[in-house]
């Protein structure tokens, strides 16, 4: 299955359990994109002692899914992306969105 995750979430656990749920898809072979959007393109921000949410970024690529970060959304905030979470396009969000067996989004 190609699974969607659209994040635009600041709150830590909302945002570190759509990562966990990447993962758990990931782990059972399926193809999973991540696209931040508004608010979401901060997450790398949002580690917490309870919720480790860039240890589950991490996790997510180095199992094979992808991450990309609005462009627009990280201009508005001053920022680039990074390393992890690429810039990105709308044009890229309607791609996956389009190539999808499934979207969830949080």
């Amino acid at each position: 299955m190609k699974l969607s995750i659209v994040i635009y979430s600041m709150d830590p656990e909302t945002v570190w359990n759509a990562f966990r749920l990447g993962v758990f898809a990931v782990k059972q072979g399926d193809a999973v994109s991540v696209f931040l959007l508004a608010k979401g393109v901060e997450c790398e921000k949002l580690n917490t002692e309870q919720f480790k949410v860039v240890e589950q970024m991490q996790a997510l690529v180095d199992g094979g899914g992808k991450i990309l970060a609005c462009g627009t959304c990280l201009k508005l905030r001053n920022s680039s992306g990074s390393e992890l979470c690429p810039l990105s396009t709308m044009k890229d969000l309607y791609e996956i969105i389009r190539d999808s067996d499934k979207v969830v989004s949080f």
